[in-house]
């Protein structure tokens, strides 16, 4: 069985958070959250190295022309 571990983010975010995955397949905010941290893992893992902060944003362009983001 899989564990867990808990993220705290302020509740600004949150409510942020909240209004950008209104509309889309996330039901959650942790939903987000897993899906953009296995996103980024997996493009450092491939890319072999530290993910600077381009190939961040690039990622999060990604998610946001398929519909993840707002």
């Amino acid at each position: 069985m899989t564990e867990y571990t808990t993220v705290s983010i302020p509740k600004e975010l949150a409510a942020r958070v909240d209004d950008t995955i209104e509309g889309t397949t996330f039901s959650s905010t942790s939903d987000l959250v897993r899906f953009l941290l296995r996103s980024i893992v997996i493009q450092h893992e491939r890319s072999g190295g530290d993910l600077s902060e381009a190939e961040f944003q690039e990622i999060a362009e990604q998610l946001t022309d398929l519909g993840y983001l707002r």
